[in-house]
Parts: C-alpha cells; structure tokens; sequence
C-alpha cells in the first residue's frame, strides 16, 4: 500500500483516484454484444457463453431438479447463516414501506401517493472467482416485499454448466421465480430485450465486472432502467489513535480481496497507528487464500496521513467511499459529520463485512464516488410512487382561477380551457 503523508489539498483529486478502467472505452465492443442478443435471442448468449464463461449450454433455464439438487449439496451450517441473514435483511427492509397519506392542500384539494412494486425487475449475481450468494438476498428480498411479481434472476455457470448450490438456496428462500445461466454482457441484454428463455424486465439490479457496467449503462439509455452506476468495491477507514490496527488491517483486506481492481484507503490522524497497519496488513495478507488478489488490489491502496480530525473528514467527504469504517474514540461525532458515503460501520467491532452478510443494512451501494448523488440499494429501488388528486367543485372554485391565470401566461389555452368549462358548469349549478 502507497504511503502519503500530509497531502496539500491540490493533490486529493490525484490521491483519490479510482483504478477504474474507463467504460466508455468497452462500449464499442459492448454494443456488438448486446445487438447480436437484441436480434439473435437464446442462440447468441448460448454462443456467448461459450466464448466467455467457456461452457457448452443446450438451455439457459435452471431446472427445478437442479435447483433441489444443489440445495442438497450445501451444508446445515450454511443454509442457517443464509436464513438468519435473510430474516435480518427482510426485517431493515420492511420497516421501509411507504405508508401513503392524503393531504387536503386546500379545501376540496385532495393529494395523495400510492407505492407500486415495479412488475419485473432482473437481478445480475456474478459468479466468477467469489459467486455472491450474499447479493441474491440483497436484491432479492426486497423485490420480493416490494410487490414485484417477476423476480428474473441471472448468473454465470460453472464450466460444467452448473450454478453454485448456494446462489440457487438463497435464490429459492428469497423468492426468485425464474432462473438462468447466463452472465456478462449477454445476461444484460437478454434482460433487457427479452429472449425466447429469458423475459423482458422494466429495471436491472446488481454489480458486475467493467463490461457489464458498460451492458447496464447502454441498455439504460432507454430501454429498461439500472438500479446505479457501479464499479469496483471500495472501503475506507477513518481511524484515530484509538483504533486496533489489527481489526485496521483486517477491514482493508476483506475488501482487497474482492477483486484485483478494488480500492482499500487508511485516513488516519496517527502516525504511529499508520505504520502498525502497514506491518499488520502484510502479515495477514500472507493468511488470505486469495492473496494474489488482495495484493493487486493493495497496489491501487493507500495509507494517508492527515493532520486532524477536521481534514480526515473533509477528505473522507470528497473520496465519497462506497464502504466507509470509522474507528475513532468518539466514532458517534464524526459519523454526524459523514455526508457523502454509501454505507457507515460505527466503532470497532463493525466490520463492513457485517454489512455485506447478515446485519440486515443492503450492500448494493455507490462506487466511485457516486455516494455524492446515490443512495443504496432499498425498498424504494423497487416500488414506483404514483401520485393521485381529487377536486371537488369547491376545490375547483379555489384553486380554478389560479391554474387559469397561469396557464395563459404560459400561452397554453387549451390547458386553461380545461379549467374554464368546469368553471362554467359548476357555476350554473
């Protein structure tokens, strides 16, 4: 990890940099793809996944034998972890549900909003080195206490055409009506378009490599809508002379070890915490299995050095961390002080893997730097708000003449009119 101390304030935009490729530079090559699907159907992802995921397909659909059947494969342990995680994410999320009020704005004015499940979303799991069964519950199941009634859901297979055990138990449990093999580019597409296996969805949800952040961007353009922008996994911890270095080390690392392309980031007020989470990182790197993973991403990494509390902060707010750990001795203070971030673990013994499993907060949040404009995946990336109103002929003797003088100085009659000849009969009456 790069070492930086001090910075002056011209340097943060540098220092802050994401080791993000730039999608605009696949989106040539993307859009090949996703017209190929948009025309071809089932015959062109079958022909993807071969190309890419290397496995010969005769059908994209996931049997319900196979989906018994890797449920079998999964330990006990394992499936009471995923269940007490979806009973925690099921509980956060319901507590979201938009209860509608009607607000009388004047007499005979009556407004209101109703929540609408959106009717088909697609949900896109990655499988590849680490398959996030985590993230089917995360979208999962609020889609399912949204209302939506076709939860499609998406995901690479293995070379010998299976899909992990544990994607296919938590998809089952969560509620996920229907099944695919299919990943990258090719599974955008064939949500977004629809196949002759594959529906057609009205929004797309979940993280994916470069390429299928490039697929979501081009198919929202304006053909089915994306749950955010999204790149690779980011954390930073914002820890004072307090912190344990240990858990320090060990927060950086757990998101190192996403993939080669994430980003860990120390700000720290102590110099002296700086250097014993640089030793400890080392030594526990050695431990991880995927260690050549953690140590590329270490190399986009950095321990940064900042000379109070009041600079950190300001840093942190800029960087707009997707994950964000403040291990500091008043950890409650700051946190107040936190504006831009995607996802905040107070004290010690919150780990952002806490958030990523079972706590119930959901993990599909803002990367690279979107948490300045985004929110989090939430109840409300599921539900429609549609809007209702109700004048009565007092209501329209009210508000009447108001809509009539301002449409007409907007120069649109025939908006006016609309008004003028229910004036009319209500005042014959």
């Amino acid at each position: 990890m790069k070492l930086i101390k001090y910075p002056s304030k011209n340097q943060w935009g540098e220092l802050l940099r994401r080791p993000a490729l730039k999608t605009e530079n696949l989106f040539d090559t993307v859009r090949l793809i996703i017209d190929k699907v948009k025309a071809e159907g089932d015959k062109a992802v079958l022909e993807y996944e071969a190309t890419f995921d290397k496995v010969n397909l005769s059908v994209l659909s996931v049997s319900e034998e196979e989906i018994l059947a890797g449920e079998s494969q999964i330990s006990e342990q394992l499936k009471t972890a995923i269940i007490l995680a979806k009973k925690n994410i099921e509980l956060f999320h319901a507590a979201q549900q938009f209860v509608g009020k009607k607000i009388e704005t004047m007499p005979g004015v009556t407004c209101w909003q109703k929540a609408v499940g959106i009717e088909k979303v697609g949900l896109y799991i990655p499988g590849g080195t680490a398959p996030l069964f985590s993230t089917v519950l995360m979208l999962a199941v609020p889609a399912k206490i949204a209302g939506c009634k076709e939860i499609v859901l998406c995901t690479p297979p293995a070379k010998d055409g299976s899909i992990h055990p544990a994607i296919l138990f938590a998809a089952r449990l969560a509620g996920v009506n229907k099944i695919f093999k299919a990943g990258g580019v090719q599974a955008i597409a064939a949500m977004a378009y629809g196949t002759e296996s594959i529906p057609k969805v009205y929004k797309i949800f979940g993280p994916g490599n470069q390429y299928v952040t490039a697929a979501k961007q081009l198919v929202s353009l304006r053909d089915v809508a994306i749950d955010m922008p999204a790149g690779p996994s980011e954390v930073e911890v914002l820890a004072d002379a307090s912190a344990n270095p240990v858990f320090v080390a060990a927060d950086l690392l757990s998101q190192a070890e996403h993939g080669s392309d994430s980003q860990a980031v120390l700000v720290t007020t102590s110099e002296k915490l700086m250097e014993a989470v640089q030793i400890e990182v080392e030594r526990q790197l050695m431990e991880l299995p995927r260690k050549d993973i953690a140590s590329q991403a270490l190399e986009n990494s950095k321990l940064i050095l900042v000379k109070d509390m009041e600079e950190a902060l300001d840093l942190t707010n800029e960087y707009a961390p997707e994950h964000l750990i403040i291990e500091t001795e008043n950890y409650q203070e700051v946190a107040e002080r936190i504006i831009n971030a995607g996802s905040v673990f107070l004290g010690s013994l919150s780990p952002e893997s806490a958030g990523d499993y079972a706590s119930g907060t959901n993990h599909t949040l803002p990367t690279n730097g979107y948490a300045k404009a985004y929110s989090g995946v939430s109840l409300d990336s599921f539900i429609r708000k549609i809007t209702f109103q109700e004048i009565t002929s007092e209501g329209m003797k009210t508000i009447g003449p108001a809509i009539e003088e301002m449409a007409a100085n907007e120069q649109l009659d025939g908006h006016k009119n609309a008004v003028t000849v229910r004036l009319q009969m209500i005042n014959k009456q």
